[in-house]
């Protein structure tokens, strides 16, 4: 059977290691990759004790989900390992989300996990196994049509994860594999019963797998008790107009729960982690014009930062017009489309329409946010 890989050596002698975390997603790449006669070891990681509970049960990496994983690999008649990365996922994701909630930001635990646990000590794991490549099931397409690889939306945008793995390496992507790029999620559930998986009609993970039933606060209250402290709720010219019961409740373009009634609605337009404010206003003062980038992560090659170019400020949202201008430290990126709600602690990621799809670019973490009446 030829190697559908793209790596040169047959499929029986090529060694790849599958990210297995129970859902169906994962189990089916890991499926693909037995039936294409690959030798395969799946990898599930514990991130996290499994103390915590949740009622609807639809998050990954809980023990539930480790058992599922170890029944598909059964199932597949694969070689299955689990590793234990509690101490890492604690000190690099959970912490990290807590940092950015209790300094007003919005943050992306999921990318977090991609960059750390899974795409770099993963990574340096299968490299340490002489593994040819590491797979995922993420919906993400990458694509040999260069001198070197590239990574493009997926052909279901519904389900196109880029936005979530703008942060990888090319070094990475040069040993990433995703086979299920070209697939609705429809197709996946599709093979997940043809392969007789268990997990066929499981549901998606829903929740950050930390955090119960989507209530982060209860995990900020657990580590950071002093962060809701109660403090004033201003209007844009600085006046006090209400209380709060701590930064750590709200989040910018938040409508609900603000109990201050006006001629207009209000929304939170800037959190003021160092004097423990919340400003608000109207709907006109969340449209954002310009966003400031740190950490940048570059894929692709500089001619590509030439032509048009599309960016995506979080992982729900459209692809805006944009114009990038890089600094010595981080880059500036003038929002061309009318855009609201953009928070610090997002992730921007830029994407590049060729004649393959959207290609990406890489991307930032937003560090501030500008429009025409205050920055955050």
């Amino acid at each position: 059977m030829n190697n559908t890989l793209g790596i040169n050596k047959p499929a029986k002698n090529t060694k790849v290691v599958v990210a297995m975390s129970g859902g169906v997603d994962s189990s089916v790449a890991a499926g693909l990759m037995k039936k294409a006669g690959y030798d395969v070891v799946g990898i599930t990681l514990k991130l996290y004790d499994d103390a915590k509970k949740s009622s609807n049960g639809r998050q990954c990496c809980a023990g539930q989900d480790i058992q599922d994983a170890k029944r598909v690999a059964d199932k597949l008649n694969i070689k299955h390992e689990i590793l234990y990365y509690q101490k890492k996922f604690k000190s690099e994701v959970i912490d990290s989300f807590i940092d950015s909630y209790v300094a007003g930001e919005t943050p992306i635990p999921c990318v977090q996990c991609n960059q750390t646990v899974k795409f770099r000590d993963l990574f340096k794991y299968a490299k340490d196994l002489r593994a040819d490549a590491l797979i995922t099931g993420h919906y993400v397409s990458r694509k040999e049509n260069g001198k070197q690889p590239s990574m493009y939306r997926a052909k279901d945008y519904n389900r196109d994860q880029s936005y979530f793995l703008f942060s990888t390496t090319q070094e990475q992507l040069n040993f990433l594999r995703f086979p299920l790029g070209q697939l609705e999620k429809s197709s996946t559930r599709e093979l997940a019963n043809s392969l007789e998986l268990n997990v066929a009609d499981k549901p998606d993970s829903q929740d950050i797998c930390f955090v119960p039933n989507g209530d982060y606060s209860q995990i900020i209250k657990k580590f950071r008790p002093q962060s809701f402290e109660k403090g004033d709720i201003l209007n844009i010219k600085g006046e006090k107009i209400g209380n709060h019961e701590g930064i750590v409740n709200y989040t910018i373009g938040q409508r609900r729960g603000i109990k201050i009634a006006d001629k207009e609605p209000l929304y939170v337009v800037k959190i003021d982690s160092e004097k423990n404010t919340i400003i608000v206003g109207t709907k006109k003062n969340l449209i954002v014009n310009k966003i400031l980038l740190k950490n940048i992560n570059i894929l692709g090659e500089k001619n590509d930062f030439k032509r048009d170019l599309r960016v995506k400020v979080r992982s729900t949202g459209k692809l805006l017009k944009a114009k990038i201008n890089f600094q010595k430290k981080g880059a500036s990126v003038e929002i061309l489309d009318e855009e609201t709600g953009i928070s610090p602690g997002q992730a921007c990621v830029f994407y590049l329409k060729d004649t393959y799809g959207d290609k990406v670019l890489g991307g930032g973490w937003i560090d501030k946010t500008y429009n025409n009446n205050l920055s955050t």
